[in-house]
């Protein structure tokens, strides 16, 4: 697995390739896409352990649905306008994110104080293991410079679905 400090060097190696494969494959939706893509997802987890990285959290800010403001402000004790004056601003897309990164949430041994409770889109990040995953290339292409695993898996689809 590359080194999360080399990744957005070694990212940035990659990107026009990537995007380029990413938009063909998008165009093209293979058929065992998804299947590849479970197979991937769960070998390359299988292997590694995100409390050793956690640059997902360290870099990025997931955006904060209704539902997860209101479960975190419940399991933090705060009124769901208190979390959001505290954590949350608006972005240029009108979404509620992160007012700062690394997040609030992420402890020095890098496990999330609020895991049980986290936003729907940190459970589900990197988003590899979902279906229909052609309809996320653009995400992925741009979590390959954020998520170590998500380099490696997309490095190994190329070559097990050459497009």
């Amino acid at each position: 697995m590359i080194d999360p400090q080399k990744l957005p060097e070694q990212a940035a190696k990659v990107a026009q390739e990537n995007a380029k494969y990413l938009k063909k494959l998008k165009a093209r939706k293979p058929k065992k896409l998804d299947a590849v893509m479970t197979k991937l997802h769960n070998e390359t987890f299988a292997k590694i352990d995100c409390l050793n990285c956690a640059n997902c959290c360290k870099t990025t800010g997931p955006l904060f649905l209704p539902s997860d403001i209101k479960r975190i402000s419940k399991r933090l004790g705060l009124k769901p306008i208190d979390f959001e004056t505290t954590y949350l601003r608006v972005d240029e897309d009108n979404d509620k994110v992160l007012q700062q990164v690394p997040c609030s949430f992420l402890g020095a041994d890098n496990e999330c104080i609020i895991y049980e409770d986290r936003p729907k889109a940190c459970r589900e990040f990197p988003h590899t293991d979902r279906p229909k995953f052609h309809q996320i290339t653009g995400i992925t292409a741009k979590n390959v410079a954020v998520c170590p695993a998500v380099y490696d898996m997309v490095e190994r689809l190329k070559s097990e679905l050459p497009l």
